[in-house]
């Protein structure tokens, strides 16, 4: 059974930011350099100097003193507190969190949960992953979490519901009662952000009831850190072995959404190969066309369309520069995935579409060894197909691969099955943004 408590958040206080869009952010991960320069110049008080504050000169970034990023967001957190840019809420809660996006001109509202998670190892089959993490970032993320003592964003979890009782519970007791947040977050402008807090006795007890008896959660996005809190956790309790169960170190931040929300959409993320010189586009064609079908098409739009339209998800775009144009590489036998694909996974995994795209076309047929892809050297991710195409135009890029979305049914079967996907295998739109609640994990914290 899993343990979902409300907590005594830490947000930024609105009687002190004006503009409370001004200091919120996408999550740290999805924050290159450009971005995080806009950030810094909208408010001294943006979120990112917690989440992912910038390196200066003379850090020392291997010394726990400092000063390095991870000293200055601990700092920056602890300034914010003491002068009442963030402050610490008086009452646990829930907060119900609603986010209302279009995607291909249809209208969605994603409703969510932010709540603490008790941590549970991967084994005991309450919280699953279902991507694969890599051991940089996990580093990375530890020593902010250490230093700063806080979940300073959320994770992003999945759970069953199918008759949606937790969002009709939450919208009972909240009525007509306008939001306390309503904002946009500008990395992602065309999305409404809002936030209640909910306190309701009667209603935090029905949600906790509700969500207790639940097992295989899915982490959505925030593997890393998830595998942080465990981290955490397990040093937390060497170090005080007397703490109680509802230690805050137990606990994870997140946003929960049902998977059966209406609002729950999984965008593809497409492949840029670039700083690869071993084939050619036409040659990659050519070793192609001994298992896929290799169909011209006229367009980007065109390519697209069919790579969707694929019942099996075993359909793939590529394009190689204006040369080559845009082409529709289509598995001839859906067997081959089970024959060509290697190693102890099951047939669900081996049939998935971005498993095929990695395993067959980008290892054997393309040839990228398995290094560039793992430290991203030779790799680059897109959400938008568009961004390929111009990279590969300006010789930034050698060729791109588009690929279908995965479907939710994928995911449940695989993750239950203890699978993890390869990275980046889903894109839930839109993301969870950081700077709407912390939750501090110090040793002397309670739930």
């Amino acid at each position: 059974m899993g343990v979902i408590k409300p907590f005594r958040a830490v947000r930024f206080n609105q009687d002190r930011i004006a503009d409370l869009q001004a200091v919120v952010s996408q999550p740290y991960d999805k924050i290159d350099d450009a971005l995080r320069e806009r950030y810094l110049a909208l408010s001294p008080h943006n979120v990112v100097r917690i989440i992912l504050n910038p390196p200066q000169p003379g850090d020392d970034p291997a010394s726990p003193q400092g000063p390095n990023v991870y000293t200055r967001a601990r700092d920056t957190y602890q300034a914010w507190l003491r002068e009442g840019i963030l402050r610490r809420e008086e009452r646990p809660a829930f907060y119900v969190y609603a986010q209302t996006f279009r995607v291909e001109g249809r209208a969605y509202t994603r409703h969510g949960l932010i709540a603490a998670v008790e941590l549970t190892d991967f084994a005991e089959g309450t919280i699953l992953p279902h991507e694969r993490t890599h051991s940089g970032p996990q580093e990375d993320r530890l020593r902010l979490l250490t230093t700063v003592g806080a979940n300073t964003e959320q994770i992003f979890l999945l759970y069953p519901d199918a008759q949606n009782t937790v969002n009709r519970i939450a919208q009972d007791a909240l009525g007509n009662r306008p939001p306390d947040v309503d904002i946009a977050e500008p990395g992602e402008p065309d999305v409404r952000q809002q936030l209640w807090a909910l306190t309701d006795p009667a209603a935090l007890a029905a949600i906790e009831a509700t969500l207790a008896p639940l097992r295989g959660l899915i982490i959505a996005d925030g593997h890393h850190r998830y595998s942080t809190g465990l981290t955490y956790r397990d040093q937390q309790r060497r170090a005080h072995p007397g703490a109680p169960p509802n230690a805050a170190f137990n606990f994870v931040q997140a946003t929960l959404v049902s998977m059966d929300d209406p609002g729950l959409v999984i965008l593809p993320t497409h492949r840029e190969i670039c700083q690869f010189s071993e084939r050619s586009a036409a040659d990659v064609l050519r070793r192609a066309a001994e298992t896929f079908t290799v169909a011209p098409v006229a367009s980007l739009e065109a390519c697209l369309a069919q790579v969707n339209a694929h019942a099996s998800g075993h359909a793939f775009g590529f394009y190689g520069g204006p040369g080559t144009g845009f082409h529709v590489l289509t598995l001839r036998d859906a067997a081959l995935a089970q024959t060509l694909i290697a190693g102890d996974h099951s047939p669900q995994w081996k049939a998935l579409g971005v498993s095929v795209l990695h395993k067959i076309l980008i290892e054997q047929v393309t040839g990228v060894p398995a290094r560039g892809i793992e430290d991203k050297t030779m790799i680059r991710y897109h959400r938008d197909p568009h961004e390929p195409v111009a990279n590969i135009d300006a010789g930034l890029g050698n060729f791109a691969f588009f690929l279908p979305a995965t479907r939710l049914d994928q995911i449940r079967t695989v993750a239950a099955q203890g699978e993890p996907m390869p990275q980046k295998s889903t894109d839930f739109y839109p993301k969870v943004i950081s700077g709407l609640t912390m939750l501090p994990v110090g040793p002397d914290e309670r739930l």
